[in-house]
């Protein structure tokens, strides 16, 4: 008998104002899970030394992240610490973060257009695991951005 297993990860952002409208929605796009992505994955499931859980979300100015790509490309200089939710009879984790205008994640109006999910070792650290583009939208500095990434198996 031969079973598969197939990664699948999506994420939606909304860029809020400070009133709490919603002034961005880039609705649910598929991700791009890295070379060093799914090496996390085989390290999980075979209790490999050197695997790192997903703890943080960065957002960037740039382009799709590349099979091998270990940054993401145009990151802005602040990284949102997720939390995890799964029932016990899921085979999906929801991330959730916000990147909150008061942690000065963009220091100017920027144009964001990517994002990725990270293994956290300091601010500045980690390997890119997962991420994509999604539609550029226009974010300003008192403007927070509200963050879901899915991940599922099947």
């Amino acid at each position: 008998m031969r079973d598969s297993v197939k990664v699948k990860g999506s994420f939606r952002l909304n860029i809020v104002d400070p009133d709490g409208s919603i002034v961005g929605d880039s609705g649910w796009v598929e991700n791009q899970i890295t070379n060093e992505g799914f090496r996390d994955i085989v390290r999980l499931i075979g209790a490999i030394s050197g695997s790192s859980a997903v703890t943080h979300a960065a957002i960037g100015t740039g382009t799709v992240p590349g099979a091998a790509a270990t940054t993401l490309d145009g990151e802005q200089s602040v990284r949102a610490a997720l939390t995890a939710a799964t029932s016990s009879t899921s085979k999906a984790v929801l991330f959730t973060a916000t990147f909150a205008s008061a942690n000065s994640f963009v220091t100017a109006t920027k144009n964001i257009a990517n994002i990725g999910l990270f293994p956290i070792v300091t601010a500045a650290t980690g390997t890119l695991i997962a991420g994509n583009t999604f539609a550029s939208s226009s974010c300003a500095t008192n403007q927070d951005v509200n963050v879901s990434y899915a991940l599922s198996f099947s």
